[in-house]
């Protein structure tokens, strides 16, 4: 009896359907992969959480309050972050996030393996054309 979860002759809707929702999960897991390197650096300069939030959506990563916050915490505790507290005229003071020395390194280290992919990927889509 042949695996069902295996199966590729079957109703090619049904397939575009499951590869589809395969492939949303696997860019669910390669946007958390990058999405730490994005954050450090959209914090290159001391900025307040709304702003990082926007440089990231401008970039087109869909990202929430929901998801920066826990990661700022984590990119903080990791030593990659840090956080001052700055009076806002609209307001109590906010907390603008930079790197640190440790997290600009971490991310001059990000940058090249982000560079290899990015010739790694460029190389195979043109070899799939050959």
């Amino acid at each position: 009896m042949q695996n069902k979860d295996n199966d590729t002759s079957g109703d090619t809707k049904d397939t575009a359907l499951r590869a589809r929702q395969y492939a949303m999960g696997l860019s669910t897991q390669f946007k958390k992969g990058l999405l730490s390197y994005c954050t450090l650096l959209a914090c290159q300069q001391s900025t307040y959480t709304s702003e990082i939030i926007k440089k990231l959506n401008l970039a087109d990563l869909d990202v929430v309050e929901g998801t920066i916050y826990p990661l700022l915490a984590r990119l903080q505790r990791d030593g990659l972050l840090q956080h001052t507290w700055k009076e806002s005229p609209q307001g109590p003071p906010r907390k603008y996030y930079s790197t640190t020395d440790y997290g600009q390194i971490v991310c001059s280290e990000l940058a090249k393996t982000v560079k290899v992919f990015n010739q790694a990927i460029k190389t195979l889509e043109r070899s799939k054309h050959e």
